[in-house]
């Protein structure tokens, strides 16, 4: 019998209850789940790691065994496509419901189904755009993410381009990638309503987060961003009043919050069941919507690989993707994340710095120093 691994890491049905006793990753081949539950982890720190960001080690393996990967990487042309697809999608949505009364609920459920998806799709249309996958050259691709940018209301894609690339180099560093929670955010949100809380704002916390943790150099790509994005609203609620900008804000409110899609934020790089793997993928069929994000293992092992052949990559090499514990469902990620108490704000690996890291070493020497002084003046004193 098989081992199905797309069992591990998260139930899928609200039937299973509260994935207990919990699956985890099986040694040895076994396939019986249920003789395996992995221990919980602290739930008053995060889980801190010396050894190495595992992407860059598998990358290598499979170049090796597969040298022919290579020729996945590159630009993907069917991006532009589908942007402006979705950015016309979002355009006419929002003007047709300029005469709709914001609360009511036609507003709200075309907010929710229609344009949290939509934004979404374009949140993850920037992340693909800001690996330089859209088009050959550079500067396209960051004015691609401009005009991405527009549904979304308010300007981030110049931002998001340099954050990602640190987390994507500096996969779980603290004080570096930015795409993990802070100590302020553990010690606040570090229960059930405190998670509700979290899941219901995730948006506001991958906007704001950054600023306090690492703050970027301005560019003009980042003013080109801001002055592109203003001049939108302003001539879209100068137009059509501003119930088209508010529907735009709205989607990109949902997008971020408690919609299906949004349960990859949480599913990427949140620890589960006890295990230090610090990147999940997700192969169901909402990747359709989301530019295969969920291929995310495969993504961070090769970022010059696009979306479209992203599921290329993983029937490529079998052996290294088929045995590595993955979620069957976001929405359910999300629940589960919310009711399990074995996982929460704490449940992402860290590691120091390498300034820190060096800091450490300085301070670990003096004391050792101080300490091999101390025990020279005792024996003095004892002579």
């Amino acid at each position: 019998m098989a081992i199905d691994y797309s069992l591990f890491g998260g139930a899928d049905s609200l039937t299973e209850g509260k994935r207990s006793p919990r699956r985890t990753f099986l040694p040895n081949g076994d396939t019986n789940a249920n003789l395996y539950p992995g221990p919980p982890q602290d739930p008053s720190d995060f889980l801190w790691l010396m050894t190495e960001e595992p992407h860059r080690t598998r990358r290598m393996a499979i170049m090796k065994a597969h040298p022919e990967v290579t020729r996945l990487m590159g630009h993907e042309p069917l991006t532009r496509y589908v942007v402006l697809l979705v950015v016309t999608l979002q355009l006419g949505v929002a003007i047709s419901l300029r005469h709709t009364p914001t609360l009511s609920p036609l507003f709200l459920v075309c907010a929710y189904v229609i344009g949290g998806t939509a934004n979404h799709n374009l949140f993850l249309a920037i992340h693909e755009i800001t690996h330089n996958l859209a088009f050959r050259r550079v500067v396209p691709n960051k004015l691609l993410a401009i005009f991405a940018n527009l549904p979304i209301g308010i300007p981030y894609s110049a931002a998001f381009k340099g954050y990602h690339i640190e987390h994507h180099k500096f996969l779980g560093q603290d004080g570096i990638d930015t795409d993990l929670p802070t100590r302020f955010e553990l010690l606040c949100l570090n229960n059930v309503l405190g998670k509700v809380f979290f899941a219901t704002f995730q948006i506001l916390f991958y906007a704001l987060r950054p600023g306090f943790v690492r703050s970027q150099r301005l560019t003009r790509w980042h003013l080109l961003n801001l002055v592109v994005q203003l001049i939108f609203d302003y001539a879209l609620v100068s137009a059509f009043g501003a119930r088209p900008l508010i529907y735009l804000l709205a989607s990109s409110f949902f997008a971020g919050s408690l919609h299906p899609c949004a349960g990859h934020f949480i599913a990427e790089h949140y620890l589960w069941d006890g295990m230090a793997q610090e990147t999940f993928s997700y192969y169901g069929w909402l990747n359709v919507l989301a530019y295969n994000v969920g291929y995310h293992n495969e993504h961070h092992d090769f970022p010059s690989v696009p979306w479209t052949r992203l599921p290329a990559l993983r029937a490529l090499a079998p052996e290294f993707y088929d045995t590595i514990p993955s979620h069957p469902s976001w929405p359910m990620v999300i629940v589960n994340f919310i009711r399990d108490k074995e996982v929460g704000i704490f449940a992402r690996a860290k590691r120091l710095s390498k300034e820190s890291e060096r800091e450490a070493k300085q301070v670990d020497a003096m004391l050792k120093v101080v300490g091999k002084e101390g025990e020279g003046e005792d024996s003095d004193k004892s002579e």
